[in-house]
C-alpha cells in the first residue's frame, strides 16, 4: 500500500481516500466471490431462473385481465373533483334528471353520441329527413330505454349577432343517455345497447353517404385504450428480432475462438425472461394490464444489455492465461460494482415514483412492476447470463468454435483448406508471426473507436465545434422547457385510427365554441329573496351563459308583477304557480326543498354554466375551474362547480410532474450522499451535471416535438435520469479515477474501455424502437419520441460533449515531466510504506 502525503494535506482528507478506497475494493471482492460462485455453479444459477420463469410464465396466460376502469388509471387519485362529484351526486342524484338536458353533470354514465357532419358547403338543417331518421332508428333500438335528450349545431352561420338566429349549420350533436340506475344487469344491457349502436352507425353510414355519422359511446376510451395494446403486438416481435439481431452482430468478431454472437443473443433473451417473470409476478399479485405498461420491455431492455455488453467488455479486458473461472470472476469485479449502483437507483426512482405521493394510478402501477423488472433483471443477469459467460469461456480455453462448438483446427491443417474455411474456422492468431497482447482489440467497434474516432474526437480543431453544438443543444432545450404543457387530454393515449380521437377532432373543430356544462351547486341554505344575495349570485356568474331556475323566477315575477321579497311569498309562488307551468317543470330537479312543519325552506339548488372558449377549450376550462373555486371561500355563498371532466384536469399537471422530480432529488440525494464515499467525488459532480443537461435537453426537445407532460412522458422522464446514469457514470468513473499524463489520454482510454459496450447497448436499443414508429397509437408515438431523444442526448453526451469538456475541466491529470518532479520532490515530503509478503518485514523510505 502506498500513498503521497503534501504538505498541508490534512489528515482527514486522507481519512476520506482511504474510506472510499476500502469501500471500492470491498465491493469489487464481493462482486469476485460473487463471480467465483457463479462460474464453481453454473448449473444451479442457469435452471434456478428457468424454473422460476417456467412457474410464473403460466400466470401471464392463465390470469391475464385487462384494467377497465379507465379513470381510476389516468385521473388524478385525490383530487377535489371527485369529492366535489360526490357532494353533487348526494344532492342530485344521477336517476332524478335522467330526462334533462345536462343529466351528464355527475357522471357521464352509458351513453351513445352520434355527430351528423354534412359535405362541405351544405347546410345540416336542410337535412332534416336524414336526422330523423338516424334518430327514429336508434330510438328503435330494444336493447334498454334511451332518451333523445338535445342536440347541438357546429359551424353555425349566424347573419345577425343580435337575435342570434342561425342560418345553417355544418354539423349536428346528438346523445342518447341510458338509464341504468347502477344495476349490474342493467349495465350489462347497457353495453349491449351501446355495442349495437356503434353497428348501427356503421350501418346508416352505408346507407346514407350524403351525412357522414361519428359515433361515440361510453366504452369506447376505454376499447380505443386498450387498442394499443393489440395493435402493438406484432411490433413488438419485430422489435424483439432486431434487438437480437443487432446484439448478435456487435458481439461477433472475425475471431471464430473469441467471437461471442450467442452471448449477445442469450443476453437478451435473459432480460426476455426476466421480464416475463416479473409480468407474472404482477399479474399473479391480482395486477390488471393497460397500455401503459407497453413501455416496461423497453426500458427493462436498455438497462439489462447495457449490463450484458458491459460484462462482455470485462469479459476482454481479463487475462487470457488464466482460467475461465477466475476470468468470470474478474469480470464481475469490473463490471458488476457500478451495475449494482445503476440497478439500485433504478429501484429507488421508480420506488419513489410507486409511493403514495404519486397521484397517477398508471404511473404507479408502472413504476410498481418496473421495481419488480429491475430486480429480476439484475439476478438474472448475474444468474443466468452469467452461467452462459461460463459456457462460453470454457468453450474458448478449451479452443471450441464459438458458433459451431467443434475444436478449432491447427494451422497446419488450415493451410490445407480453401480459403472460406480458413476464414470461417480461423481464430485470429493463425495468419501472424506472434501473438497480439490483446486479441479482442480487433472487435470491429473497438478497433474503430481506438484508430480513428478517438484521434478525432480530441482534435484541437473539433473541440471548438463541439462547444457550439452544446450550446446550441442548450439552447434549444432552455427554450422548449419554457414551453411545457400538461397532457390532460386522454386523446394523447388513444390509438390514432380509433372512432374516440375521430370524434374527439370533429367535437374540437366544430363544437369548440362553449366549454362544457358546468354545474353549480349552491349546497347551504340561502336568501334567494334577498336583494344582496341575487347580486352576489349575477357577479358570479358573470361571463358565463347561465341556464338558470333563479334568473327565470326572477323575470317570472318581474312580467307577472308580482312581488316576492320576503320569504314566505318567494317560496309559496315558487312551488305553486312557477313550477307548475309547463315550460318551467324542468326545474323541479334544481331545487331541493324541505319542510318543517308548514313551512318550507330551499336547502340546496343548482344552476348551469357555460363559458365562451376558443381553439385550447381545455385550457381555458382549467382556468374557468382555477377562477371559480377560490370563490367559493371568498363569497358568503357557498356553492362547488363540477363537470366530469374536471375529474381528469383536477391538478393533472401537478400529478404527472411530482413523481419525476420526486425521482430526480432521489438521484440526487443518492449521489450528494455518496459524494465522499463511493470511487472519486468528482466522479459524482460531473454525473449530476451530465444527468441534469440529459434531462433538461430530453424535456426540452420533447416539448417541441408536441410532446405534452402526460404519464407516459413523465415514465420516460423518470427512465431518463437512470438510462444517463447507466452509460455515463462507467465512463466518467474510468476517467477520474485514470492515471495517464494527460486529461486527453484519460479520456480516449475511458472511451476504449467502455465506449464499445455503451455503442452496442445504444444501437440496439435505437433500433429497438424503429417497429413503434408504424404502431397507430398516439401512445407509442409519445414512447417512441420521448425514448429516442433519450437515446440520441445519451448517445451526444458520452461520444461527443462529455470527451471534449472533460479536457477543459478537473480533474486534472499529472505530468510527468524531469523538471516539474524535481521541483515536486523538493517540495514534497514522501512517506511510503512497503509491506511484503512477510508482514514482518517493513521498509520506510
Amino acid at each position: 500500500m502506498c500513498f503521497l502525503r503534501r504538505p498541508g494535506a490534512s489528515a482527514s482528507w486522507i481519512g476520506w481516500r482511504m474510506l472510499r478506497q476500502v469501500i471500492r475494493r470491498g465491493l469489487q471482492s464481493f462482486c469476485h466471490r460473487l463471480g467465483l460462485c457463479v462460474s464453481r455453479h453454473p448449473v444451479f444459477f442457469l435452471t434456478v431462473p428457468a424454473v422460476l420463469t417456467i412457474i410464473f410464465g403460466f400466470s401471464v396466460l392463465n390470469r391475464f385481465q385487462p384494467e377497465s376502469d379507465l379513470e381510476r388509471l389516468v385521473a388524478p387519485s385525490h383530487s377535489l373533483a371527485k369529492i366535489e362529484r360526490s357532494l353533487a351526486g348526494s344532492l342530485f342524484p344521477l336517476d332524478q334528471s335522467k330526462s334533462q338536458l345536462y343529466s351528464d353533470l355527475h357522471t357521464p354514465g352509458r351513453y351513445g353520441r352520434v355527430i351528423l357532419l354534412s359535405p362541405p358547403g351544405h347546410n345540416i338543417l336542410l337535412q332534416a329527413e336524414g336526422i330523423l331518421q338516424t334518430h327514429r332508428a336508434v330510438l328503435e333500438m330494444k336493447d334498454g330505454r334511451s332518451t333523445f335528450i338535445g342536440h347541438q349545431l357546429g359551424g353555425v352561420d349566424v347573419p345577425n349577432s343580435k337575435d342570434q338566429r342561425v342560418k345553417s349549420a355544418r354539423a349536428i350533436q346528438i346523445t342518447y343517455y341510458l338509464q341504468t340506475y347502477g344495476s349490474a344487469t342493467q349495465d350489462l344491457i347497457g353495453e349491449k345497447w351501446e355495442s349495437e349502436f356503434c353497428k348501427l352507425m356503421r350501418k346508416l353510414q352505408d346507407e346514407h353517404q350524403d351525412v357522414q355519422l361519428f359515433s361515440l359511446a361510453s366504452f369506447s376510451l376505454w376499447r380505443d385504450f386498450h387498442k394499443t395494446s393489440i395493435l402493438a403486438r406484432s411490433k413488438i416481435l419485430v422489435s424483439l428480432m432486431l434487438i437480437l439481431t443487432t446484439a448478435t452482430l456487435s458481439s461477433s468478431m472475425k475471431d471464430c475462438l473469441r467471437s461471442k454472437p450467442f452471448l449477445g443473443l442469450l443476453g437478451v433473451l435473459t432480460v426476455c425472461i426476466s421480464s416475463v417473470t416479473a409480468a407474472g409476478i404482477f399479474f399473479i399479485t391480482d395486477g390488471k394490464y393497460n397500455s401503459t405498461l407497453l413501455g416496461i420491455p423497453f426500458f427493462a431492455m436498455g438497462h439489462g444489455t447495457k449490463g450484458v455488453f458491459e460484462l462482455l467488455s470485462g469479459w476482454r479486458r481479463t487475462r487470457e492465461n488464466l482460467p475461465f473461472k477466475d476470468r468470470v470472476a474478474d469480470a464481475y469485479s469490473d463490471v458488476m460494482v457500478t451495475y449494482t449502483m445503476t440497478s439500485s437507483l433504478y429501484f429507488i426512482t421508480f420506488g419513489m415514483g410507486a409511493s403514495p405521493f404519486t397521484n397517477i394510478e398508471a404511473v404507479k402501477v408502472f413504476c410498481q412492476n418496473m421495481c419488480v423488472s429491475i430486480l429480476l433483471n439484475y439476478f438474472y443477469i448475474f444468474s443466468f447470463f452469467g452461467s452462459c459467460l461460463v459456457f462460453a469461456g470454457q468453450l474458448e480455453q478449451n479452443r471450441y468454435h464459438s458458433i459451431f462448438c467443434c475444436k478449432i483446427p491447427s494451422a497446419e491443417y488450415l493451410d490445407r483448406k480453401p480459403v472460406w474455411f480458413q476464414t470461417v474456422m480461423s481464430d485470429g492468431h493463425q495468419q501472424t508471426s506472434h501473438h497480439e497482447t490483446n486479441p479482442y482489440q480487433n472487435h470491429f467497434i473497438q478497433h474503430f473507436l481506438r484508430e480513428h474516432y478517438n484521434e478525432w474526437i480530441t482534435n484541437i480543431y473539433v473541440k471548438p465545434f463541439v462547444v457550439i453544438l452544446y450550446l446550441i443543444y442548450a439552447s434549444f432545450s432552455f427554450m422548449g422547457c419554457l414551453q411545457i404543457s400538461d397532457g390532460a387530454n386522454i386523446i394523447s393515449l388513444l390509438a390514432s385510427d380509433s372512432p374516440s380521437v375521430s370524434y374527439a377532432i370533429l367535437q374540437q373543430e366544430y363544437f369548440s365554441n362553449y366549454s362544457p356544462v358546468i354545474g353549480f351547486y349552491v349546497y347551504e341554505p340561502l336568501e334567494y329573496w334577498n336583494g344582496t344575495v341575487q347580486e352576489d349570485l349575477r357577479r358570479l356568474c358573470s361571463g358565463f351563459t347561465a341556464v338558470s331556475w333563479v334568473e327565470q323566477y326572477y323575470q317570472f315575477l318581474k312580467v307577472s308583477n308580482i312581488s316576492a321579497s320576503n320569504k314566505s311569498d318567494f317560496i309559496s309562488v315558487l312551488q305553486n304557480s312557477f313550477l307548475k307551468k309547463p315550460e318551467f317543470q324542468h326545474f323541479r330537479n334544481d331545487i331541493i326543498f324541505s319542510k318543517a312543519g308548514d313551512e318550507s325552506n330551499i336547502i340546496a339548488s343548482r344552476l348551469y354554466l357555460v363559458a365562451r372558449t376558443s381553439r385550447d377549450k381545455q385550457k381555458e376550462v382549467i382556468q374557468v375551474l382555477d377562477k371559480l373555486r377560490p370563490l367559493s371561500l371568498a363569497k358568503s355563498i357557498r356553492f362547488i362547480v363540477f363537470n366530469p371532466s374536471f375529474v381528469f384536469m383536477d391538478h393533472y399537471g401537478l400529478s404527472v410532474t411530482m413523481p419525476v422530480l420526486i425521482a430526480g432529488f432521489g438521484v440526487l440525494l443518492m449521489l450528494i450522499l455518496t459524494f465522499f464515499l463511493v470511487i472519486h467525488p468528482l466522479g459524482n459532480f460531473w454525473l449530476i451535471l451530465s444527468v441534469t443537461s440529459i434531462e433538461l435537453g430530453v424535456l426540452g426537445l420533447m416539448t417541441l416535438w408536441n410532446v405534452d407532460m402526460d404519464c407516459i412522458s413523465i415514465l420516460c422522464l423518470i427512465y431518463t435520469l437512470n438510462f444517463s446514469i447507466d452509460h455515463c457514470a462507467p465512463l466518467l468513473y474510468t476517467f477520474v479515477l485514470a492515471t495517464e499524463h494527460t486529461r486527453t489520454q484519460c479520456i480516449k482510454s475511458s472511451l476504449q474501455e467502455h465506449g464499445t459496450a455503451i455503442l452496442q447497448n445504444v444501437t440496439s436499443f435505437l433500433i429497438g424502437l424503429v417497429p413503434l414508429l408504424f404502431v397507430p397509437s398516439n401512445l407509442t408515438f409519445t414512447l417512441f419520441k420521448c425514448l429516442l431523444l433519450t437515446g440520441s442526448c445519451t448517445l451526444l453526451h458520452c461520444f461527443v460533449i462529455l470527451p471534449v469538456f472533460l479536457t477543459f475541466f478537473p480533474p486534472s491529470k499529472k505530468h510527468h515531466k524531469k523538471k516539474k518532479r524535481a521541483k515536486r520532490k523538493e517540495r514534497e515530503e514522501i512517506e511510503c510504506i512497503e509491506i511484503q509478503e512477510n508482514p514482518d518485514h517493513v521498509t520506510t523510505v
